[in-house]
């Protein structure tokens, strides 16, 4: 089995947003929207506003509400956006969550590169030096 072939498997298991559908409902206060992608890429290009920062490889102990590492903001009866760059990550995670027995997540098609082909905006960018 391939990395592409477990991102194909996961995006079938949650719920895929468009980037304007994503964009209506990360405006929803009682929704959780989580930026899974790495600091230094949130660093360089922004964020959605009021995305909370979880990097993918520490998702599922901030999620899981046994482990002590459990981030209370993150409750398996919460809506849960997810979004990375491109979308793998993103679905990944949302098919982890899903295992975790959060029900209601779904995640970005095509990440922040769809995100900014919609012209949606960004917090945080950095502006380029050249």
């Amino acid at each position: 089995m391939s990395a592409d072939t477990l991102v194909e498997q996961a995006d079938r298991t949650i719920t895929t947003l468009s980037a304007e559908q994503f964009a209506s409902e990360a405006d929803n206060p009682s929704t959780v929207v989580i930026d899974v992608r790495e600091a230094d890429e949130r660093v360089a290009s922004g964020s959605i506003a009021h995305a909370i920062h979880v990097p993918r490889g520490r998702l599922e102990f901030c999620a899981d509400p046994t482990h002590a590492g459990h981030d209370p903001r993150l409750r398996p009866d919460t809506r849960v956006l997810l979004y990375c760059t491109d979308g793998a990550r993103s679905a990944l995670a949302g098919a982890s969550l899903g295992t975790l027995g959060y029900s209601n997540v779904a995640h970005l098609h095509g990440g922040l590169v769809a995100w900014d082909a919609a012209r949606l905006p960004l917090v945080g960018r950095m502006p380029s030096p050249y």
